[in-house]
């Protein structure tokens, strides 16, 4: 799934504001994220890891990322090294315009169980996924285009 948005900011504060451990806390409060391992604070760079605490469907899960790839200012990729998710690779990529940045996240994932797993893609888990994902971009934008951090 992909999702895309223009926000009226410099590329790299983009860029910045989305490899920001404490930023990312605040654009997904609605799933209480927090940090509790690996780089717990400050921009994640090229090898990092860190791993994500949060409440999805009411459980407490805990995933680990690490940062695969990295083009300053415009893409990174991290990948699950470890979560409940079989995998899943997010794309963060980057596009200066004359006005501002264009924002496109991109987000693969393979959920656990086979069938059923395919089957609870189709009944809720990517619906899920895709509403998460807008709402952290639309967090992102509003601080990037509020001065924030």
């Amino acid at each position: 799934m992909s999702v895309k948005i223009f926000i009226k900011a410099p590329i790299e504060k983009c860029f910045d504001l989305a490899r920001d451990v404490e930023i990312h806390t605040k654009t997904t409060s609605i799933t209480k994220e927090r940090a509790v391992g690996g780089i717990i604070s400050g921009l994640l760079e090229l090898g990092d890891t860190v791993t994500w605490e949060a409440v999805h469907f009411g459980i407490k899960q805990r995933l680990t990322a690490q940062i695969i790839e990295m083009e300053k200012p415009n893409r990174f990729v991290d990948i699950m090294v470890k979560g409940t998710l079989h995998s899943f690779v997010h794309t963060h990529q980057f596009m200066e315009e004359k006005e501002g940045t264009i924002m496109i996240d991109q987000f693969q994932y393979k959920s656990p169980l086979g069938i059923i797993g395919v089957l609870a893609d189709k009944l809720f888990l990517e619906k899920y996924m895709r509403k998460f994902i807008i709402s952290r971009a639309n967090e992102l934008k509003k601080i990037a285009e509020n001065g924030g951090k």
